[in-house]
């Protein structure tokens, strides 16, 4: 692969993904709106676009003048609890976004598309580890819906317009990479949530000690930011090598699973500090454990987590938010 068009990475996955490729020689070019991404992460000898993924034409002219070897596509709006009170942008965004991207695509005659997916896909599991031949359960919040949504559409085109579509279905995204880090506005995610908690000595709230775990709270599988920028520099190298309407799904996980009081201990462990917290109702659309299969990914991209036992997670994080303590610059 000699060129890369990675829209929305300016964003977490997106810009460790896109400095993973532009370090391994591959030109690459971001496009993403800066809405929810920073200028910041962006990889000093990347070029850089600014345009919103629902403008095709103008995603199809910068496709038509760059001719990109893979498209990556990270730009989503991404919090399950956002999504039940901005359902409509959450369509907008994901599905009418994603829409407009393939549609541009396929007007520059561009084929290689890496989706990134999510294992809300799979609503809540009749069985763990979730395989890919899991089904594809009734979504249990806007956001998966909109993830199966344009699964679907994507397929789609796979079957009809000869697209090459690999469906990296993420469990949990977590960790740093060397100046690269998680700086949501606002936190949602559980690790730095976590981490800030420790630092500043303020409570954090966990929703639901009763679920049927054994502990009591949620259970997930969290996968280290570089493995999943790993997997996603495979997936192209894979398309690229395949025929047309090729699609592939591929669950990105550690293959184990931690629940929060485990990640509340570890930080605890490793940063040295109390973790105060208190217990909150549920909250609608949290699945009790989500924990990947990985066999086909390690498989079909040649991949493995190096990074992701707890404890690399954690320890990354805690050294990001030493260094970046109000996270990115403005």
């Amino acid at each position: 692969m000699n060129s890369a068009l990675v829209v929305g990475g300016a964003g977490y996955i997106g810009s460790v993904t896109a400095d993973l490729l532009a370090e391994s020689g591959i030109d690459v070019t971001v496009v993403d709106n800066l809405d929810r991404g920073h200028i910041a992460s962006l990889p000093g000898n990347a070029n850089f676009v600014q345009a919103d993924i629902r403008d095709r034409s103008h995603l199809a002219s910068v496709m038509s003048s760059l001719r990109p070897d893979c498209v990556l596509h990270f730009a989503a709006l991404a919090y399950v609890g956002e999504s039940f009170e901005r359902s409509a942008e959450y369509f907008d965004v994901n599905v009418g976004g994603t829409a407009s991207l393939a549609a541009a695509m396929l007007e520059a005659d561009v084929r290689n598309l890496v989706f990134s997916s999510s294992c809300t896909v799979y609503g809540v599991p009749d069985s763990l580890p979730i395989s890919e031949g899991h089904p594809v359960k009734p979504a249990e919040s806007p956001y998966g819906q909109t993830k199966q949504t344009c699964e679907n559409l994507l397929s789609w085109l796979a079957r009809t317009a000869g697209l090459k579509v690999a469906f990296l279905r993420y469990f949990n995204a977590a960790g740093a990479w060397k100046h690269l880090g998680e700086d949501h506005r606002p936190e949602t995610h559980l690790i730095p949530l976590v981490v800030d908690a420790a630092r500043a000595s303020r409570s954090l709230k966990i929703f639901g000690a009763d679920y049927p775990t054994r502990d009591g709270t949620c259970v997930r599988d969290y996968v280290h930011v570089r493995d999943l920028a790993e997997a996603h520099a495979a997936a192209c190298r894979v398309l690229l090598e395949s025929e047309r309407g090729t699609t592939l799904y591929a669950n990105l996980g550690a293959g184990q699973g931690s629940s929060i009081l485990d990640v509340i201990r570890c930080v605890e462990r490793l940063s040295g500090r109390t973790v105060p917290f208190d217990y909150a109702p549920r909250r609608p659309g949290d699945a009790p454990e989500l924990v990947a299969s990985n066999d086909h990914a390690r498989e079909a991209l040649s991949w493995s987590p190096m990074h992701s036992s707890l404890d690399e997670i954690v320890g990354s994080a805690l050294d990001w938010r030493r260094r970046h303590p109000t996270g990115y610059p403005r």
